[in-house]
């Protein structure tokens, strides 16, 4: 069984990607971890600013493995991205729309309002660019490209799940992925034409 710590993290991150930052309370949180409320503040004494910082770091890179799952073991650039952007539609359709991006139902809420929590988003944002660089660069790409190739694998993922979850329809993840395999396509074409 998880310590209490983790258990309160793993919380957070469920509600807050179902909820939002702000749609979830602490007394929320300690009650799904089943946890006393008085721990909450013995491991976060910053309150509910320092736990979501660290929800927002520890399950943000989490979602780095994503890569190795889907990318990594690709045959192919266009394979993994495919892969990639399919799981997505699963994880709409399995939910029932519920499950999104912890990081970016966080990030939407407090770019301009929570320095702390901006910085954490924009911390695991920038850990996914360089993840992704790194993963799609052994496809043989330039390490610009790659990286272009990850900031519009992300861009559109992220735009996806706000669409599909608010229009209750996975064709906006369908375009998402279609659209950034036209971008790696055209990377890789640009690769070869060197």
């Amino acid at each position: 069984m998880a310590g209490t710590k983790d258990r309160i993290i793993a919380a957070g991150a469920e509600l807050f990607r179902r909820n939002g930052y702000a749609g979830t309370g602490l007394k929320q949180i300690v009650s799904e971890a089943g946890a006393p409320f008085g721990s909450l503040y013995h491991f976060f004494p910053g309150g509910k600013e320092q736990l979501g910082a660290e929800v927002v770091r520890t399950s943000g890179l989490a979602y780095i493995q994503l890569f190795d799952l889907f990318i990594a073991p690709a045959p192919d650039v266009v394979s993994g991205i495919e892969a990639f952007f399919a799981a997505g539609i699963a994880t709409l359709e399995a939910t029932g729309y519920v499950e999104g991006c912890p990081i970016a139902t966080v990030a939407l809420e407090v770019a301009s309002t929570n320095e702390p929590l901006r910085q954490a988003t924009a911390d695991v944002f920038t850990a996914w660019i360089d993840a992704g660089t790194e993963k799609f660069a052994q496809f043989g790409l330039s390490r610009e490209a790659a990286r272009t190739l990850t900031i519009t694998a992300v861009n559109n993922l992220e735009g996806a799940f706000v669409l599909c979850r608010s229009l209750r329809d996975t064709e906006a993840m369908a375009v998402a992925g279609a659209a950034t395999v036209d971008v790696a396509r055209r990377l890789l074409q640009e690769r070869t034409q060197l």
